[in-house]
This record gives structure tokens, C-alpha cells and sequence, in this order.
């Protein structure tokens, strides 16, 4: 039982990572149309580089004011802690079945 709970967790972290590719392309096109300071900041190709995903993590679209920018941010950043939660769960499930067998 507690292996299918870890598979369950791989999967809500997959349902995650599906959100992920959707919302977080169109939240660094609309920082790359309409918000130069923020390109800058983040740099160019930010889909997987750390600082940016910092920064989405921490809310650091909140500061620039933009409504549509948080209406497409907020999705990716609720997806990006379903993905790390999901694996984290899974992964401490997938250590507790292994001990338990």
C-alpha cells in the first residue's frame, strides 16, 4: 500500500510538471514582451535555470504590478510546489515501503 501511495505521489508530481510546461512558457513570453527588467534579471532561455525558478518560488513576479503577469505566474508557481511536493512525498513513501519490505 505504501508503494502505490509513492506511485500516486510520482503521478500528482507529473499532473505538476504537465501544468508546468504549460503556464510557465507563457508567463516568461509575456516577462519577455512586456517587462525588459525582468528579462534582464532572470536572462535569456530561463525556462529551467535556477535563479528563475527562485524567483518564481518566492513570488518575485508580485513586485512588478502586472495583473496578467500574476494571473499566468501564479498557476506555474502552484505547479512548481505540486511537482516538488509530489516528488518529495513520493520519494520519502518510496524509502518508508523499502524498509518496511
Amino acid at each position: 500500500m505504501v508503494l502505490f501511495l509513492a506511485l500516486f505521489a510520482f503521478a500528482i508530481a507529473i499532473a505538476g510538471a504537465t501544468a508546468f510546461v504549460i503556464f510557465w512558457p507563457l508567463t516568461l513570453v509575456h516577462i519577455r514582451d512586456r517587462h525588459p527588467q525582468i528579462t534582464a534579471q532572470l536572462g535569456e532561455g530561463a525556462f529551467l535555470k535556477p535563479r528563475a525558478l527562485w524567483w518564481l518560488l518566492r513570488g518575485g513576479y508580485r513586485t512588478a504590478g502586472d495583473r496578467n503577469l500574476s494571473g499566468l505566474a501564479t498557476p506555474s508557481r502552484i505547479s512548481l510546489l505540486v511537482i516538488l511536493g509530489g516528488v518529495a512525498l513520493g520519494g520519502v513513501l518510496w524509502f518508508l515501503g523499502q524498509a518496511l519490505t
